[in-house]
Parts: C-alpha cells; structure tokens; sequence
C-alpha cells in the first residue's frame, strides 16, 4: 500500500517512538483504546497485543481492508475492532457506553485535519480519560504554549479547558515514510474538564476567548471593545477581576479569563 498525500498519509516508522507512544498510555490490559488513522497498522501491532479492547478508525478503504484481514479473529485478534470511518464522525461517547469506562486514544494525526480532530476530542472529553497523539510539532507547541509566551492563543486555551497536555518528544521527518516536511511532536493529553472549576459556561466563554484572541496584537481591551463590550463596562470588570486594562490576552491565565468573563456578568 502506498501512501496518499491526499490524506496526509505519513506512516512512523520508527520503532523506539512506537514503544515510547503505546507506553504513554500506561497500562492498557483492561481498557478500550482507540486509535485514529491507524494507516499500515506500526502502532496497532503494539496496541493489539496489549489492549484489552482497541477500536482502529481508518478513512482509507483499502487500508482498512487490509488492516481487517490482518488483525481478525481467524488471526487470533478478538479484541480488534476495524472500522473504516471518518474519526469526525465517531461517537466516542457510544463507545464508551459501550466498554463501561473512559476511552484511551492514541493517533498520528493527519496535518490537514488536526484541529478538527482535537475540537471533536474535546468536544467528547466527558467519555475520555487520556489522549497520546501526534502532530506537526508547530501545533503541538500551540497546545501545550503557556501564558506569556508566542504560540499561546485561542487554541491553547481553548483545548486546555478540556485538560492539561504535556509535550513528551519529537521526531524528525526521517521517523516517517515518506518523511513529511516538518516535525512532528507527540503530546499527552489528560482530560478533565474545567468549567465547574472555573465558574463558566462552556459556549459562552469559548465564544468569549475567541474574541479576546480576536487580534493578538491589540490589547484585551481592544479585542473586547470591538466585540461590541462597553468601555465602562470593561474597566469595571478589570478592576473587580484585578487585571490590567493595558493586558494581552496571551499573558492571561485560563483562571483570569474566567475572572474577567463573571466580572462582565457573563459567567
């Protein structure tokens, strides 16, 4: 099988990163994993021998075929579940109703499609327990960004409501076949989401964090004001919130958005 650019197909190779990826995932005898874009199946080898139940989504027809014949019953695979599928439409909840428990989820993710793939996720997190998942290493750097720095934004925060998400290494093109032009990062990420914690809504402070992000070189009050906040209104609440009207918003902690979100009466 070769592989389809079309479908950002990049197939590891890499046989230490492998063990290193499955391992993330900590013990998985008794649980039901879940692999996005399985491709020729280097990590689903591992996954197969080890997990007590492993769901392998694949979109490409011929390779989830082949995937099929190769991890069936008849070869001694009765915990491999094959199916050829778009993982946008997977119903992750279904699947956890069905196992009784959280999901794992493991995935080399196609570049085109990232965060569409960690908005479904997150969307899913209340049936999720624990993500390994790679991706090109400028997303990652977005994912797991902290407040202060350049790559924290409206993705940084947005995914980090559903849980905290830890780099753990990269590899270079040359781990893949055939070598993709970046790099390529592997993250964890552990989810529990933080809405009750922090006191908000879940649409409305999303919508909230998209307009304080609106334009990252303006001001937070800027943003703010442009979506149609009034300037009063604003300094009040940075005051009762105890941030600075001259703030960023790539400089603010999830728990100051909050902050300033209750102050202005919408939490």
């Amino acid at each position: 099988m070769s592989a389809k650019p079309k479908l950002g197909q990049n197939f590891l190779c890499d046989q230490q990163a492998i063990q290193r990826i499955v391992a993330a995932l900590g013990d998985i005898g008794a649980r039901t994993v879940v692999e996005i874009g399985p491709g020729k199946g280097a990590i689903t080898q591992v996954l197969a021998a080890r997990a007590g139940k492993l769901i392998a989504i694949e979109l490409d027809r011929e390779m989830a075929w082949v995937l099929q014949e190769r991890f069936s019953p008849e070869k001694g695979f009765h915990n491999v579940k094959v199916c050829r599928q778009d993982v946008l439409a997977f119903d992750f909840a279904a699947a956890a109703r069905e196992a009784g428990q959280p999901l794992l989820v493991v995935g080399n993710l196609p570049y085109y499609i990232t965060s569409p793939i960690l908005l479904h996720l997150a969307a899913s997190a209340a049936t999720l327990d624990l993500a390994v998942l790679m991706v090109q290493r400028e997303v990652a750097d977005r994912v797991t960004a902290e407040p202060g720095t350049r790559e924290y934004g409206v993705l940084t925060t947005t995914l980090q409501l559903y849980g905290s998400a830890t780099p753990l290494f990269t590899l270079p093109p040359e781990a893949f076949v055939p070598p993709p032009e970046v790099h390529s990062t592997v993250f964890r990420w552990s989810f529990a989401p933080r809405f009750a914690e922090l006191g908000v809504d879940e649409a409305g402070f999303i919508t909230f964090l998209k307009q304080c992000f609106a334009q990252k070189r303006k001001t937070l009050s800027n943003n703010l004001r442009a979506a149609g906040v009034p300037a009063g209104k604003l300094v009040a609440a940075f005051e009762v919130a105890q941030i600075s009207a001259l703030a960023r918003a790539e400089t603010l902690s999830l728990a100051e958005f909050a902050g300033v979100y209750g102050a202005l009466g919408t939490g």
